[in-house]
C-alpha cells in the first residue's frame, strides 16, 4: 500500500454528511461524488462540470436521490455528493465510471466505506459505524470551493 492511499483511506473514514432533509436510517442507498477524481484536487469549475454530468447518470437510473456534502470532520475538506437509491454493485460501477477511490454505502445505519479504483486486494471494504451519528442537518448546503 502506498502512504498516499493509506492517508487517502483514512481521510474518507473521518467523514460526516451535511443534509438539507433528515433522511431514514432504515434506507439503504450509496453515497456518491464526482469530485477530484483518483484523489486528485480539481479546481471548483471542474469538479461542477463532474457533478453535473454524474447528476445526469444518475437522473438517468430513475431512482430517488437527493443532494448533500460530505466533509471532513473539521470543514476543511467537503466535496458535493449524492446519496442514490441504488444497490451496491451499481454503486460501485458508477464510482468507478467518475474515477472514485471509493463511495460509501448505507444499509441497516451501517457506515460502509467501499473501494473502487483503489485496489481491493489492499483495501477491502469496512464497517465504519452507524451512519446516524455522522449525519447533520444544515438549512442549506455550503458552496463548496
Amino acid at each position: 500500500m502506498n502512504q498516499s492511499n493509506n492517508l487517502l483511506w483514512q481521510c474518507y473514514q473521518d467523514v460526516q454528511f451535511l443534509f438539507t432533509q433528515p433522511l431514514s436510517s432504515d434506507l439503504s442507498f450509496a453515497i456518491i461524488t464526482a469530485h477530484n477524481p483518483k484523489g486528485e484536487i480539481l479546481t471548483t469549475c471542474q469538479n461542477r462540470l463532474l457533478d453535473r454530468k454524474l447528476q445526469h447518470e444518475i437522473e438517468r437510473l430513475r431512482q430517488p436521490y437527493r443532494a448533500m456534502m460530505a466533509t471532513s470532520l473539521d470543514y476543511s475538506h467537503m466535496e458535493k455528493s449524492w446519496a442514490v437509491s441504488i444497490d451496491k454493485d451499481s454503486a460501485v460501477c458508477l464510482g468507478y465510471t467518475f474515477e472514485q477511490n471509493a463511495i460509501y454505502f448505507i444499509e441497516d445505519d451501517t457506515l460502509q466505506l467501499i473501494p473502487c479504483l483503489l485496489s481491493t486486494s489492499q483495501y477491502l471494504a469496512q464497517n465504519i459505524g452507524h451512519f446516524s451519528t455522522r449525519v447533520k442537518q444544515v438549512s442549506e448546503l455550503p458552496d463548496f470551493v
